[in-house]
């Protein structure tokens, strides 16, 4: 990995930030899928699941015998994982709930929060470089915990036309509805319009490709969003006391993602920097996903050599990272002094790994320094609010007038008279 100063990495992500990434060219594919999928519904489901995934479809709904042959497929440990994970993200989830309140704020005025869950809701799970289960319970689970009426899943199927076993599982165990074979932008759109098959949703949530993110962009308004998702982030914020081959580990348990994936670490110690590279070097040869990890440690991984720990502090900062492992001496500290992160994980042995898979925190995260004002995936995203008012009549009168100078002052004559009417006064 490049070892770079503070001022070069900033230098650097400055002009990769104000890069013209062109996304005319995808945009162009996604709006003609959309538009098709719009227009001739189920068929042009079947139709892109044949060009896209070389799979042909009779029925693009899972049977109730497809998911049981599934779960009969499914190795036992890998099931008995997803429980244990089951258990501790509804576990996590459960202290996020919000409940509906109202209140006497001052005499004869009662306030009130009207939390309802959203109705339906429909969740992408990605397939193609590799099998994603964990993405099924983080984001099913707040959604059932919400209240959610139906929950949806749509994922693309395999070559034999089959969902993988640990999916199928993993969407049992969370409660989901509704599983369909149909993965891509056409998934999307079918989410978010409908077609014959398909209900259309609420609120789409899940990652997926580059595909994927910029459907869930342009279908923003007429359904909602969790989030545009970029390609996954660690930081990792280090000193002298770090161990190198945990944080090598750790900065490749990201790099396999994808090759866009940004693996970061932030430290005071040179010495650390120089064995944390070569501790990278060593693990890179012994991963499956070499390749992939490789080619994202050389585009976009550097160690960031900085003086001093709140130097450190305002590099993370700036990044806003959507895992931000502190492994310190003092992660207490640092954690305190750090604004911006999608999720922290602090010590030797809070890895983010962990927390992928079953230390209970949502693992959808904010990407692409969104952390900065956005936060992770929870039970608040499948839930709405309604404020509530109510006034006797004594109280109304007592404020009656102001709203008739406000209103009036706005030259908002009905909104006055709405009141006025009220007092007899008209």
């Amino acid at each position: 990995m490049n070892i770079v100063t503070k001022e070069q990495f900033l230098e650097e992500r400055e002009r990769l930030a104000n890069m013209s990434h062109l996304t005319s060219d995808v945009d162009e594919v996604v709006l003609d899928i959309i538009q098709t999928v719009r227009r001739e519904g189920d068929a042009a489901l079947q139709a892109y699941t044949a060009q896209f995934d070389g799979v042909t479809l009779d029925r693009l709904e899972m049977t109730e015998e497809e998911m049981q042959e599934a779960m009969f497929a499914l190795d036992p440990n890998v099931l008995a994982a997803l429980e244990l994970a089951h258990e501790q993200i509804d576990q996590y989830h459960r202290l996020q709930k919000e409940k509906s309140w109202f209140e006497e704020v001052r005499p004869g005025v009662t306030l009130g929060q009207k939390v309802t869950p959203i109705d339906r809701v429909g969740i992408y799970v990605p397939g193609g470089k590799a099998v994603y289960p964990s993405t099924v319970l983080m984001n099913v689970l707040p959604a059932k915990i919400a209240g959610v009426r139906h929950i949806a899943i749509v994922t693309p199927p395999q070559k034999d036309g089959t969902i993988n076993p640990a999916i199928v599982a993993a969407a049992k165990l969370a409660g989901v509805d509704t599983i369909y074979k149909v993965g891509g932008a056409q998934a999307i759109a079918a989410l978010a319009y409908g077609t014959e098959t398909i209900a259309k949703v609420d609120k789409i949530t899940g990652p997926g490709n580059m595909f994927v993110a910029r459907a869930k962009k342009w279908v923003y308004g007429d359904v909602a969003i969790d989030m545009i998702a970029g390609p996954s982030e660690i930081c990792v914020l280090a000193d002298e006391t770090t161990n190198p081959t945990f944080a090598a580990a750790d900065l490749l348990s990201q790099a396999e993602h994808d090759e866009m994936a940004n693996a970061i670490c932030v430290t005071t110690s040179e010495s650390f920097a120089r064995e944390v590279s070569r501790e990278v070097e060593e693990q890179l040869g012994q991963l499956p996903r070499e390749e992939i990890a490789r080619a994202s440690i050389e585009q976009f991984g550097r160690i960031v050599l900085v003086e001093t720990l709140e130097e450190a502090h305002d590099v993370v900062n700036r990044i806003a990272p959507e895992h931000l492992e502190i492994m310190t001496n003092d992660p207490v500290h640092s954690m305190m002094n750090i604004r911006h992160a999608g999720a922290m994980f602090l010590g030797n042995y809070g890895c983010e790994a962990m927390g992928d898979y079953v230390a209970g925190p949502n693992h959808t995260l904010p990407t692409s320094g969104t952390a900065a004002f956005a936060s992770p995936l929870g039970v608040y995203d499948f839930m709405k609010k309604s404020s509530i008012i109510h006034y006797t009549e004594e109280a109304f009168m007592k404020e009656a007038d102001a709203v008739v100078t406000i209103a009036t002052a706005e030259q908002l004559s009905a909104h006055a008279k709405s009141v006025e009417v009220r007092k007899g006064t008209r």
